[in-house]
């Protein structure tokens, strides 16, 4: 009785949209006017004690292990129930009171390296699956020539965004920090006629883009190393990108991080930061930390804006793709459905329903604004440095 009238109280005031609960004795109790959007099951009561101490960890846990089961007439339940909860004053998402323990975390080069082997070695047949052909995993960008699915274009669009932003001149250099499977890096010498540098941490990212520049007969222009971004030495280049890489430098090491960014561009060099930031403020999540992205930390716009002054770089442009990243995860996740029984097989059905819960949950925190992601153009110099002089150049199709 206790934990029922725990969870009708957490519940009740947690939802924009009609939901019905069902509870683990047959008891139901439904919120909102109309017909349910969601219905929640609880096959089994979930420890008030753990939600008190970390509820996305522990509702999370309790849908990996099929002790909560979301359903609904959408395509993607759980991202509707969730969008609506960030939505919500009132939610139990937005209780301080329910985020008192994390996870230890520790960003040093080691534990680092081991963070990026969890999540980008599980495989590249694993993501072959539900990503792209270019196996690009970050936020696409979808142009009015291109609105709805086609993520293969959306990616290489975003690639050719990004590169366009930085103006580039053909046989000056590029450092890609985090370079992922190669596609920006590969992209700016095969199109830009720039001289590449990858750097990565994951060795099955770091064996494929060696053997796309094998393949591609780029060696003259393209090299991929197996390095911390933080050991490069005194080199330095013309342009730099990072993509998707400083929500896992850790909070600690973000102004350290805008640091190397200046130290390894030269003079009037140009950047192009893109990453998942919070306009209210930066945040951890318990579960994502535990299971998806350990070390993860979402910083704030004013944080990094007040890093990137720290660093002695100025900014030329910001530019908000909140909604594009909402519609690439919607994607992904419908390819990772379309795959769910081959990935089960192979993964097991707690992992399965780990990643879709994963994949639905940041959709969710795209749509409602609790996370935004960001491009952030910086030169090291002048603002606007070596740039024109209005944003026209950045729309130019390649």
């Amino acid at each position: 009785m206790l934990e029922k009238t725990f969870y009708k109280q957490l519940l009740k005031r947690s939802f924009g949209i009609p939901v019905k609960i069902d509870f683990w004795d047959g008891t139901s109790v439904a919120y909102g006017n109309g017909e349910p959007r969601a219905t929640i099951t609880f096959h089994e009561k979930i420890p008030v004690s753990a939600v008190t101490k970390n509820a996305s960890i522990a509702l999370g846990e309790a849908y990996m292990d099929k002790k909560i089961e979301v359903t609904g007439p959408g395509a993607r339940p759980i991202q509707e129930v969730i969008t609506s909860a960030y939505q919500q004053a009132g939610s139990f998402l937005k209780d301080s009171k329910l985020r008192r323990f994390l996870p230890k975390q520790s960003h040093g080069e080691k534990e680092s390296q081991e963070d990026i082997h969890s999540h980008y070695d599980v495989g590249n047949d694993f993501y072959r699956l539900w990503l792209d052909d270019t196996l690009t995993y970050s936020c696409a960008y979808f142009t009015p020539d291109n609105p709805d699915d086609n993520l293969t274009a959306a990616q290489l669009a975003k690639v050719r965004h990004i590169l366009q932003k930085l103006h580039p001149q053909a046989g000056k250099t590029l450092l890609d920090i985090g370079c992922g499977w190669g596609t920006l890096m590969l992209t700016a010498a095969k199109e830009y006629g720039l001289k590449v540098t990858g750097v990565t941490l994951s060795e099955e990212q770091f064996r494929l883009v060696k053997q796309r520049i094998q393949d591609e007969g780029l060696s003259e222009v393209a090299e991929v190393r197996l390095q911390d971004y933080r050991e490069l030495g005194d080199q330095q280049w013309d342009y730099i990108t990072s993509v998707g890489m400083f929500e896992h430098v850790g909070k600690e090491n973000l102004g350290l991080y805008f640091k190397d960014i200046a130290r390894y561009l030269k003079n009037d060099g140009t950047a192009l930061i893109h990453g998942i930031t919070r306009q209210q403020g930066g945040a951890y999540n318990g579960w994502i930390n535990k299971y998806i992205f350990p070390g993860g930390y979402v910083p704030g716009l004013t944080e990094i804006i007040g890093h990137v002054e720290e660093a002695g770089l100025q900014l030329g442009d910001i530019e908000m793709l909140r909604r594009h990243y909402q519609r690439t995860l919607e994607i992904w996740d419908q390819n990772f459905n379309a795959h769910r029984e081959e990935i089960q097989a192979a993964k097991g059905e707690r992992f399965t329903r780990m990643w879709d819960l994963y994949l639905q949950a940041c959709a969710a925190s795209f749509e409602s604004g609790n996370i935004d992601v960001i491009q952030y153009l910086m030169t090291k110099g002048p603002s606007g440095t070596g740039l024109p002089m209005t944003r026209r150049y950045m729309l130019t199709e390649k």
